[in-house]
């Protein structure tokens, strides 16, 4: 089973009460897993590094590359680096390699002091680090191998694929399984699978490739093709997606700009995946199609969307529409959409767009004789308004 935060928390305060202290847990990338408590009356117990790793999760590349300089990736045994104010560390430090098999997996981090602790602590806290470099590995190899198990259950067709799949998931999760999760979607998703230790609260992420079997079978919405991200976020409640969203927004930002994420609504259990996964997927199609809704949306507040994104992208226009959506006529349909956004009120509208109302009028003629319709018609209204709406999809 995968360790928990509390288990590595543990660890790390037993290595600041075993060399007096206060120590941090990163790791090997320099992301924070867990820091031991600091005396807020000792303003030497921080200094810029420290502080930044602590507040953001994360030490930047150049503290990294200062830091990889002392041959920390190839030590086994504690290292000493001493202070380099030029570079925000106001504090030697001492440096314990948490390796497991001969791999590190991350490091202890320690503000040194005169005089340090001496080599029968250090060697006990190399042992510390030790077990905790354990507890890295197994939880590389089980969020690899839940990475595989969610991704079949995402992409597996219907009948017995997808219930094998399922069942699979459901055994590699144990008793999360029939937790309560939402589903979170990442699009487009540029890099590798990332830890679940990056994100907390996260039971599984996976990466699945648009256009894979299991999105046609399982009636997952269209998207632009390339690959997108799917995570399995725990919630405590239903009524509270914090975690879920929390989780859409840190890796949605380390998506990059143009990335945009969905968040389904929450259920209890696997049974209900395919669901889950559809929600999730046409929330962070529709984000990418409408800014208004994201950069993270929730399924709940799509609104027409939720049906737009059922749509196939293979569905042509309609006839009546395709004239107002040729690139010649941009500004009318624009014009069109904010005018029935704003529920057909000229005044909301002009001022919208600031123009004039007659400009306004003469617009909205020009969408009706392009068109046919006829917008004092509600249904003509209804059939423009989700036509324009599905053209940004």
């Amino acid at each position: 089973m995968a360790a928990v935060k509390g288990d590595y928390q543990d660890l790390v305060d037993e290595i600041s009460a075993l060399l007096g202290a206060p120590a941090t847990l990163e790791d090997r990338d320099f992301g924070l897993i867990a820091f031991g408590a600091h005396d807020s009356e000792d303003d030497s117990a921080m200094d810029p590094v420290r502080t930044r790793s602590i507040l953001t999760r994360r030490s930047t590349p150049a503290v990294r590359a200062w830091f990889e300089g002392f041959g920390i990736t190839r030590a086994t045994g504690p290292v000493r680096i001493p202070a380099a104010p030029e570079a925000g560390v106001n504090r030697d430090r001492i440096c314990l390699p948490v390796r497991h098999r001969g791999v590190v997996l991350g490091y202890v981090w320690l503000l040194d002091a005169d005089p340090g602790p001496d080599e029968d602590r250090l060697a006990a806290a190399m042992e510390v680090a030790s077990r905790i470099g354990g507890l890295l590995a197994d939880e590389a190899q089980a969020g690899t191998d839940l990475s595989r198990e969610f991704r079949a259950a995402l992409t597996a067709g219907r009948g017995w694929q997808r219930d094998t799949a399922t069942a699979a998931l459901r055994a590699a999760l144990g008793p999360d399984a029939d937790g309560l999760h939402a589903v979170v979607c990442v699009s487009p998703w540029p890099q590798e699978t990332p830890s679940v230790r990056t994100v907390p609260g996260t039971a599984a992420l996976c990466t699945v490739p648009w256009g894979a079997h299991g999105e046609e079978a399982a009636g997952e919405p269209a998207a632009p093709r390339g690959q997108v991200l799917g995570a399995l976020v725990r919630l405590r409640s239903a009524d509270a997606p914090a975690p879920a969203l929390t989780a859409a927004e840190r890796l949605r930002a380390t998506a990059g700009p143009g990335a945009a994420a969905g968040v389904a609504l929450a259920r209890r259990g696997l049974g209900e995946l395919p669901a889950s996964w559809h929600e999730a997927a046409s929330a962070a199609r529709a984000a990418l199609a409408e800014p208004g809704l994201g950069p993270v949306a929730q399924w709940a507040g799509i609104g027409p969307y939720r049906l737009l994104t059922a749509l196939p992208d293979t569905a042509p226009q309609d006839v009546a529409v395709r004239a107002l959506l040729t690139p010649a006529h941009t500004e009318l349909a624009r014009t069109a959409e904010v005018f029935l956004d704003c529920a057909g009120q000229a005044g909301r509208t002009a001022a919208a767009l600031g123009i004039h109302r007659q400009t306004l009028y003469y617009r909205l003629s020009r969408v009706e004789q392009l068109t046919g319709l006829d917008l004092d018609e509600g249904e003509d209204r209804l059939l423009l308004h989700m036509a324009l709406k599905a053209s940004r999809l």
